[in-house]
């Protein structure tokens, strides 16, 4: 009995982190492209019941824990994005046209590959520029309300310390106590508790395409689908990439109208399904992703209480644990960007040009910081040294490659096709 309970806690645990950890980034995010409170509302439902549709379907269709849950990167890139011009029908155009792009992903593996082959240095980098404004968000609540941020942050570090897992749901339940005895008798009144699905027409623009739709995309590949099937491929699954981008792209397309941004494979919680916590037997392992995918699904229903706690909270309070949330895939941002030493000053670009939030003909920093990256790498690109005619390479060593590096770009391959195959099933 506890073994098949086993995988049904890890489901719950899973779809309960991912909730509690990044919802505020989605809230925060919706409203910073004008969302209204109803809208956003509407957004983080949608989301939820599409993740979690996505989830269930995936792991019973291929028996792999292949958790899936919004873009928390896409989100921090909607803060850093801010309205687009027209407002939120272009958005909702542009989370349509993201779909798009990533079913086509999943049509044309190709497609899905170029997405991976973007440099890593500059990858993360846009990654960690989009990150940065609300990662700072702690320290100026720190300063701005003290009394209020501090107990948050306080709590974060202990559970961090303790408990990691739950740091953020920890910091959250703090936050919730704040605004509880700091908000307004009446804050809540004539607040609408129950969820409702609020559909908008889409518009589209020039701008909100190059500005938003595509910098929306490439987020979500290359931060949160490829890394969530290298997560899987590491625990020892063959997952069926193109299966998983249809699948979650066809969500975006269904959640877009309601005001969902974007669906995708999970990768901050995708251990926790796809680990030896979640059962001892990997066969059974899916079962933990299907039930925390209905748990997903199930808490989209607390998405009007959610929204409401964030109306009548000071916005700076909700920055910060949005922030708190995001520290982890920061630090993992800055880490690949500086990596390599040869692409240091193209990453360095690429996160400045990005993190600067400038916008030129209507197109955001995210977009111009990739552009600014890749430009550095092309400019500045090395030339590999020359051969030594006098000294002669060894029998099984092609000239000008290290000792053992056929060995090493052999199991790179391997592991790219591994991951971002087609196949399906464990890994030999």
């Amino acid at each position: 009995m506890a073994g098949r309970a086993q995988p049904l806690l890890a489901g719950v645990v899973t779809a309960l982190v991912g909730f509690a950890s990044s919802f505020t980034v989605v809230l925060a995010g919706l409203r910073a492209v004008g969302a209204s409170d109803a809208q956003a509302a509407s957004g983080l439902l949608a989301l939820c019941v599409a993740s979690g549709l996505s989830a269930v379907w995936l792991g019973l269709r291929h028996r792999i824990p292949m958790s899936v849950a919004w873009s928390t990167p896409g989100a921090a890139l909607l803060v850093a994005t801010g309205p687009p011009p027209g407002g939120w029908p272009v958005a909702v155009g542009a989370f349509l046209v993201a779909g798009l792009l990533i079913v086509a992903a999943g049509l044309f593996p190709p497609l899905g590959r170029a997405v991976a082959a973007i440099p890593k240095p500059v990858a993360g980098a846009m990654l960690a520029g989009v990150l940065l404004p609300l990662c700072t968000a702690p320290v100026r609540a720190l300063v701005e309300l003290p009394a209020v941020a501090g107990p948050v942050v306080v709590g974060w570090l202990l559970l961090y310390r303790f408990a990691r897992r739950w740091a953020v749901p920890g910091a959250l339940l703090v936050a919730v106590a704040a605004i509880a005895l700091t908000a307004p008798p009446a804050g809540l009144s004539g607040v609408t508790l129950t969820p409702t699905v609020t559909l908008t027409v889409p518009a589209w623009n020039a701008s909100a395409l190059v500005g938003l739709a595509l910098p929306l995309f490439l987020v979500t590949m290359a931060a949160q689908n490829v890394p969530g099937m290298a997560v899987l491929a590491g625990y020892g699954y063959r997952p069926p990439f193109g299966a998983a981008l249809r699948t979650t792209g066809l969500a975006s397309l269904l959640a877009a109208p309601a005001g969902g941004h974007a669906v995708n494979l999970a990768a901050i919680t995708a251990a926790l399904a796809a680990g030896q916590d979640a059962h001892p037997d990997p066969e059974r392992r899916w079962v933990a992703s299907v039930t925390a995918g209905v748990g997903l699904a199930l808490l989209g229903l607390g998405a009007g209480v959610a929204t409401a706690l964030v109306s009548v909270a000071p916005p700076i309070l909700i920055e910060a644990v949005a922030g708190l949330a995001l520290l982890g895939a920061l630090a993992s941002a800055l880490a690949a960007a500086v990596a390599d030493p040869d692409t240091r000053e193209a990453a360095a670009v690429t996160f400045v040009v990005t993190a600067s939030g400038v916008t030129l003909i209507g197109v955001g920093g995210a977009f111009w910081g990739l552009i600014a990256g890749c430009l550095m790498l092309l400019l500045f690109r090395r030339r590999p040294d020359r051969p030594d005619p006098s000294k002669s390479p060894a029998p099984d060593q092609r000239p000008g490659q290290r000792p053992g590096s056929a060995e090493v770009e052999s199991a790179r391959d391997q592991e790219s096709r591994d991951v971002l195959g087609s196949g399906t099933g464990r890994l030999p």
